[in-house]
């Protein structure tokens, strides 16, 4: 691991969601879990939350009293068909879901008829990883940085750009960029990051915001140009490339956005059962391999940390993007 990734990796375990001193420490003994727990992933097989999720799971059973994680995969409708799945399972510890922004945290602003509430319908076990986000262009578009970008889009105000998939935050990211700028482009929609990443190349469209990890292979091939990131500070795999509120000027100043992923349980569940969740989840980020998969294959950032600070986050995941939607009138209905 490079002297960069070390530092990144250390100021995130000591930042304001830093994991408890738990490196080697097994769980204390507790009621849970007595039998195989699920984890219900609401994307399909073989994408970056699947991995995530697997390798999580090969980690639990020396943690969880040998015990497996099984991991079910319930695809479609941006990640709210496992969320309904989890809201509506009982709350004994049997049932977890990998949680993420849409079905998770603004689920009811982009689907109004949803059948649960997603900020009561669970309960926050742990905040697991940061995904960083970049934004990409074509290297065939006629920018080599973001200043460029915005001036490019407001000479020509024809420009379009890819998502993948409507309320996902590489969407929400790219609406809070047009309009913190006063920029408009038009939205494609597809299906992954991947399939974004091959619009770029084919020239159907301007732009995208997505991870990097789905980029990282394009950028660093020369086949696709980084323009910023969008978290709060560069992305070690990609240090010469500035964040959007280093580049962007006083319109972006502060600008923020990335993904995460972490674990719920449905609403209800004990406080017993809550905190050796917990105990267990942050005691499986600190395995190497666990940590290997998140900072090198995902090149993403670990979090960790307590219930209540994974519940302080959703709420402002939650009061950051619900107003951006409902002023956009962006619905997957």
């Amino acid at each position: 691991m490079s002297q960069a990734s070390h530092a990144w990796r250390r100021r995130t375990l000591l930042g304001g969601l830093a994991l408890p001193a738990l490196a080697h420490a097994q769980p204390a003994a507790s009621p849970w879990p007595d039998r195989p727990v699920r984890l219900i992933v609401p994307f399909g097989a073989g994408g970056a939350i699947d991995t995530l999720s697997r390798t999580v799971a090969n980690a639990f059973p020396a943690l969880a009293n040998g015990q497996a994680l099984v991991v079910e995969n319930r695809a479609g409708a941006g990640g709210t068909i496992a969320g309904a799945v989890v809201a509506s399972a009982r709350p004994d510890g049997a049932t977890l879901m990998m949680a993420d922004l849409s079905p998770n945290a603004i689920g009811r602003e982009l689907q109004p008829s949803l059948g649960y509430d997603p900020m009561r319908a669970f309960t926050p076990i742990c905040h697991l990883i940061n995904l960083p986000l970049v934004l990409l262009a074509p290297m065939a578009l006629p920018v080599t940085d973001l200043p460029g970008f915005l001036d490019l889009a407001r000479r020509r105000g024809d420009m379009v750009y890819a998502h993948p998939g409507i309320g996902y935050i590489g969407h929400l990211a790219q609406e809070l960029l047009l309009r913190r700028t006063g920029l408009t482009m038009t939205p494609v929609p597809y299906r992954s990051g991947a399939e974004v990443a091959r619009s770029l190349l084919a020239g159907e469209t301007s732009s995208s915001i997505i991870t990097v990890s789905t980029s990282l292979p394009f950028i660093r091939e020369g086949k696709l140009r980084p323009l910023a990131v969008a978290g709060r500070q560069r992305h070690p795999f990609l240090p010469d490339v500035p964040t959007i509120a280093e580049a962007g000027g006083p319109a972006l100043a502060g600008f923020e956005a990335q993904g995460w992923h972490g674990i719920m349980a449905p609403a209800g569940l004990p406080e017993p059962l809550v905190e050796a969740a917990n105990r267990i989840f942050n005691a499986a980020l600190r395995q190497p391999e666990v940590a290997r998969v998140i900072e090198q294959t995902q090149a993403s950032q670990i979090v960790g940390g307590s219930p209540a600070d994974f519940a302080a986050f959703l709420q402002a995941e939650h009061a950051r993007w619900a107003p951006l939607i409902q002023a956009a009138g962006i619905r997957t209905e």
